[in-house]
């Protein structure tokens, strides 16, 4: 009998505790699906059960076993030609699984754009889109009509829900391009620094005395100009490059261009880089553009120098003056390199502890209360 009632206590427990879903394309190996799995634990932290939904079955992370996981496979509605009439049919095929396998949530945070896209047409209340990096930049809006047609179907996505965006520059990026179509906030990505110091301690790189950049071979990290740069300093440490991407074979093909075969180490993917990070003399980040920079927090946390360019959001919001250099600029990042290699330990910056995943946790809570709270106040303002 009392077992029976502490059987009924748990259940009601269970199906009265508050609940967030955090929606995403996939878990492949990126940025904003370790902040999905990150962000996840901060909200089982404080007390909420966490639900995480995809749309693709590829994991390249080890599942947070505190979280529940949901899979709903895109790749059967593709046969529906037209893409916004495959996302309709789909939202509602996402509605009433949520519906039914996890009930009413709480807070539902869409990631990335598949996700947004998709989730745009969903009925379902409490919806936030997180903003993960410079949409201006990574869509070059500026650039032609076919942009500016992709611009104006991404403010008919954006309008339907409050979005928070990764940094403060991230979000003033996003009202500059679409104007104030929605509440938007900056809230930074969440850092579990105590689950990447104990990943960096894993095992010890074969690597001494080297330069690291953690990044995809993709147009925005820029590793052109950083081998370019590279080349031109005394190459006393070798640059090894973790990541991988559409634009490997052209990275390959301009390391053996500038002769640099014998310095520059391709590591590919690791699902813990930290070791490499922890290890490193230094760590160095050439992007373009970037929503949050969270390689360079990851480094701050395991006391890694860092230099970086001061691109239009995150580096900044993370780093000392001393440790920016100005985006696309070969000859100052040479120089910057160059320092670093003589006296890296000057590019040494704090961790933030503001950036621990519970306190951004409740900072998404307080953003989704507020709004809760103006919309009964004044409807219109919402």
């Amino acid at each position: 009998m009392i077992n029976k009632l502490i059987k009924i206590t748990e259940n009601a427990h269970k199906k009265n505790k508050k609940k967030v879903l955090l929606v995403i394309n996939s878990l492949q190996g990126g940025g904003a699906e370790r902040v999905v799995l990150t962000l996840g634990q901060g909200f089982h932290n404080l007390g909420y059960e966490v639900h995480v939904l995809r749309f693709k079955p590829r994991i390249d992370y080890d599942l947070n076993p505190n979280l529940n996981y949901h899979l709903l496979n895109f790749k059967r509605f593709k046969l529906i030609p037209k893409l916004e009439r495959r996302d309709k049919v789909f939202a509602f095929v996402v509605d009433r699984y949520i519906s039914k396998n996890i009930g009413r949530t709480d807070l539902i945070l869409s990631n990335l754009d598949r996700a947004d896209s998709i989730l745009s047409n969903s009925k379902l209340p409490n919806i936030f889109y997180v903003i993960h990096n410079t949409v201006s930049l990574l869509y070059k809006f500026d650039e032609a009509d076919a942009a500016n047609e992709l611009k104006s179907k991404m403010m008919d996505i954006y309008s339907k829900h409050p979005c928070v965006c990764v940094s403060k520059g991230a979000e003033k990026d996003f009202v500059e391009s679409f104007g104030n179509i929605t509440p938007t906030i900056g809230i930074h990505n969440p850092i579990d620094r105590d689950g990447i110091k104990k990943l960096a301690d894993a095992f010890v790189p074969d690597y001494q005395n080297y330069i690291i950049h953690v990044g995809s071979f993709k147009e925005a990290k820029r590793h052109d100009v950083l081998l370019r740069a590279y080349a031109r300093t005394d190459q006393s440490m070798p640059l090894l490059l973790l990541g991988k991407g559409k634009l490997k074979d052209e990275i390959e093909q301009l390391v053996v261009e500038l002769n640099l075969e014998e310095k520059v180490v391709f590591l590919g993917f690791q699902e813990n880089p930290f070791p490499y990070i922890k290890h490193a003399t230094f760590k160095v980040l050439t992007s373009d553009w970037e929503g949050f920079a969270l390689v360079i927090a990851e480094s701050l946390v395991l006391g890694t120098p860092v230099i970086s360019t001061d691109c239009q959001s995150g580096p900044s919001e993370l780093l000392p003056e001393n440790n920016l250099m100005p985006v696309g600029d070969i000859d100052a990042i040479t120089a910057k390199l160059s320092l670093a290699m003589k006296n890296p330990q000057q590019f040494r910056a704090e961790f933030n502890e503001a950036l621990l995943p519970v306190t951004i946790a409740q900072k998404y809570l307080t953003f989704a209360t507020d709004l809760e709270v103006k919309s009964v106040l004044n409807p219109a303002t919402i």
